[in-house]
């Protein structure tokens, strides 16, 4: 339990960096006054390496031990993170610059998420993974609530740039308490091929089996859709709302409170069986997301999304806890890099529709598209095996 509670104690100040640089590298585009579809491609680019490196990072993970491979992917992203502030200061910074700082902490990103994912198995045993899943998005959402908000503080007293360090002193503490982890971890032994058979083969594992289709088409779909929120969330609070940039991030500190929320019960919700609230905590909440739209004052936005981040917290421990069950070691992280390549991967391209939605029927106009799209995507899991589980 002492390395188990080191690798929380890791993914909840890199939850922490992670909610922080969300805000931050925004709206330090938005004070250099780039454009809306600017400030969608800068939040794009910190999601598109999925899309470019996702599948070979999930064979790569397969093949090493995962461990070393989040604590040199934290202590990396902190140093490209502390060079944006340092260039700032130095009078030297571009949007362009800003823009590849975040595609390369995007690239490292790939590496920590999929092997944490894959990791969480030799630290637990699979019996206990629910649990374990369940204290990790629970703290994650904790984070958020507090990263957001704080985004938001270190903005106005240090500038959206300083407030950039925080980012970085999170990834390099993430670091230090992994590399404090002593549970063996042994070189994986897979028959070395070809790197495209590889992917292949996590692919159709994914694809070929009846409950995991289900669950990548529905997170794809919401993410899809999620990425045009994303995108247009912040430019809809500080130009649309005109809320100030420390209370904007409150509010959307606030929204992430949902997460913290169920995090308390999900545990005992797991009476129900996993198949069946990963369906259930979609339909219960997500409806809430088409309240956004209509808001002309900023609590509006924090009660129509508070109350879905609950259903999204509860469905993430479902369905994660349910792929690492039904998963084979050997193939933990082509399973999992392939559903973040999917899944993760349609968020840079929703974060692009919405910078182009905001640019054709303005920004309230994208709200409406994601906030549908993030509703119809619970028709996935409706029509699967998954809902099976009401006659169980």
């Amino acid at each position: 339990m002492r390395d188990f509670r080191l690798f929380w104690g890791s993914d909840t100040v890199n939850q922490f960096g992670s909610a922080v640089s969300v805000f931050a590298l925004p709206l330090v585009a938005v004070e250099m006054g780039v454009s809306e579809f600017a400030v969608a491609l800068l939040t794009a680019s910190g999601m598109a390496a999925f899309l470019v490196v996702g599948l070979p990072v999930g064979v790569f993970v397969d093949r090493v031990r995962r461990r070393p491979v989040q604590v040199w992917g934290n202590f990396g992203r902190a140093v490209v993170l502390a060079s944006v502030p340092v260039v700032g200061w130095l009078g030297g910074m571009s949007f362009g610059y800003l823009l590849g700082a975040a595609l390369l902490v995007g690239v490292l990103s790939v590496f920590v998420e999929v092997a944490a994912l894959s990791y969480v198995t030799v630290l637990v045993p699979r019996a206990e993974l629910s649990a374990a899943n369940s204290r990790l998005m629970a703290t994650q959402q904790v984070a958020r609530l507090s990263g957001k908000p704080l985004a938001g503080v270190f903005a106005e007293v240090f500038g959206a740039v300083g407030g950039l360090f925080a980012v970085t002193a999170s990834f390099a503490l993430s670091g230090g308490l992994l590399s404090r982890i002593r549970t063996p971890e042994s070189v994986p032994e897979v028959a070395r091929r070809r790197v495209w058979a590889d992917m292949g083969e996590g692919l159709r594992f994914v694809f070929g089996h009846g409950l995991l289709r289900p669950l990548v088409l529905c997170t794809t779909t919401f993410n899809l859709a999620n990425g045009v929120w994303s995108a247009l969330n912040v430019v809809f609070l500080v130009r649309v709302l005109d809320l100030p940039a420390g209370v904007a991030a409150l509010l959307l500190g606030v929204c992430s409170a949902g997460g913290v929320v169920a995090g308390l019960f999900v545990g005992r919700l797991a009476r129900l069986g996993g198949r069946r609230l990963v369906w259930l905590s979609l339909v219960c909440t997500q409806p809430a997301w088409l309240v956004v739209p209509w808001a002309e004052h900023g609590w509006v936005v924090a009660v129509g999304v508070f109350v879905p981040t609950m259903g999204v917290l509860v469905y993430n421990v479902a369905q994660v806890s349910l792929r690492q069950s039904v998963c084979p070691d050997r193939l933990m992280g082509r399973m999992n890099a392939s559903i973040r390549f999917l899944a993760w991967g349609a968020m840079p391209l929703g974060a692009l529709l919405g910078g182009a939605l905001a640019e054709w029927v303005g920004v309230r106009g994208g709200l409406w598209v994601a906030s549908v799209g993030m509703v119809l995507a619970v028709g996935w899991v409706l029509v699967s095996p998954l809902r099976e589980a009401v006659a169980a």
